[in-house]
């Protein structure tokens, strides 16, 4: 009985097909659908305020400001690594804009690790690619996603944002 009810689910709900079955709230709490953005490509990072990578936020304004007409660059806070992050989506806003006039889009601090992982981030972990898959390991990875919503390239954190492996492919 129960094999056969776990089957009906299975068939029933489909697993993530891309990026675009997503949606996250926004820094500021409003939901944002990451179909919205087909078309153009997406790069996903993990961010962290208290970080020594934290400076790679100045490159993700440039590569914003650079390719914002094909790039929908989009930060996720996350506490994850050492707690990292500050405490508050209001706290996190004011420094990213204070610090590194961040313009480019800015996810609700989530889990990017964990049993309390972001689904998204779970699937962007999971799913193949050509460069790896498993775990974040730091603040400030980056996931690359092609215009049909496919992950097509991560990469590590000492992977700066203008680093030619990120430009050649935007």
């Amino acid at each position: 009985m129960i094999n056969t009810i776990l089957l009906a689910i299975t068939l029933f709900i489909a697993p993530p097909k891309n990026v675009y079955d997503f949606k996250f709230k926004s820094i500021d709490g409003k939901e944002v659908k990451l179909s919205r953005f087909k078309g153009k490509k997406i790069l996903i990072v993990n961010t962290a305020s208290k970080c020594g990578f934290t400076k790679q936020y100045e490159d993700l304004e440039k590569l914003h400001k650079q390719y914002g007409n094909k790039l929908v660059l989009i930060g996720f806070p996350a506490g994850n690594f050492g707690g990292q992050e500050l405490a508050t989506n209001s706290e996190i806003k004011e420094f990213c804009s204070s610090k590194f006039n961040v313009t480019f889009l800015m996810a609700e601090k989530s889990s990017v690790k964990g049993d309390d992982i972001n689904p998204l981030f779970k699937y962007l972990t999971t799913a193949e690619n050509p460069d790896f898959k498993g775990d974040i390991n730091w603040n400030f990875e980056k996931f690359l996603i092609n215009e049909k919503g496919e992950l097509v390239h991560r990469f590590r954190s000492k992977v700066t944002p203008l680093d030619e492996a990120i430009v050649k492919n935007l």
